[in-house]
This record gives structure tokens, C-alpha cells and sequence, in this order.
């Protein structure tokens, strides 16, 4: 059987990562299913220090930091996501929610027409 050449970046194994940074991070999920939001927000941000290029950890933390009303750093993590993954349709969703958020309409609308470009197969950076 042989492997997919073409997979989406989005959707692609991700580098690995320490098994303490993945610790923290699953410590992180579990605070923020019982709705610890600060806890899980401080918990990702560890992850992120730890590891700078840790795509996920900027994600949940980006969504923690929205959670709790602090959406200039959640822009902040969510513009370091689409630096980590400039093709990555989540990132940008993401991205435009942050915006949305903070009341950003004009960067929200620009973050959301570069995922409706990937979500129909194009790409905003070439590989």
C-alpha cells in the first residue's frame, strides 16, 4: 500500500514533540474540559515556550486566550500559527474568529477569504 503524496498540509502528521511538552499539553485539554480556562491557557503557554514551533500548542492556546476575553494574544498565537502553517485552513478560521473577537472586521475578512482559498484546494503559500 502505498502513501499519499499529495496529503494536505493541514493534514499532516506533525513534527514530533518532547514527551514533557506533551504532558503539559494533555494536562491543558484536561483543564480546559472541566472549563479551567486560565489554567489551560497558562498550561499551552508552557507548551509554546517549551516549543516555539509547536502548531497545536499555538492553536489551543490561541482558543484559551479567546475564551477568556484576551483576544489581542489570541491573534497574537494565531498569527504564529499561520507563520507555522501558512496552509493551513484552520489556522486562518481561527485566525478570522480572533479578529472577529476583538473587533477587527476588516482583518477578519481578510483572514477568512485565505481559508475559503484553501478549503477549495488552492494554497496562500507556495510550498
Amino acid at each position: 500500500m502505498s502513501i499519499p503524496q499529495d496529503i494536505p498540509e493541514s493534514r499532516q502528521e506533525a513534527p514530533a514533540v518532547s514527551g514533557e511538552v506533551e504532558e503539559i499539553f494533555d494536562d491543558a485539554n484536561g483543564d480546559l474540559a472541566v472549563g479551567e480556562l486560565e489554567s489551560a491557557a497558562e498550561k499551552y503557554r508552557k507548551c509554546v515556550e517549551l516549543d516555539g514551533n509547536y502548531f497545536e500548542g499555538w492553536h489551543a492556546l490561541g482558543m484559551a486566550l479567546m475564551k477568556t476575553g484576551r483576544y489581542q494574544e489570541a491573534i497574537e498565537a494565531g498569527l504564529r500559527c499561520v507563520d507555522l502553517r501558512p496552509n493551513d485552513q484552520l489556522a486562518w478560521s481561527s485566525l478570522s474568529l480572533f479578529y472577529v473577537r476583538n473587533g477587527n472586521i476588516k482583518e477578519a475578512e481578510g483572514a477568512g477569504a485565505k481559508a475559503r482559498i484553501l478549503s477549495w484546494g488552492g494554497k496562500v503559500k507556495k510550498e
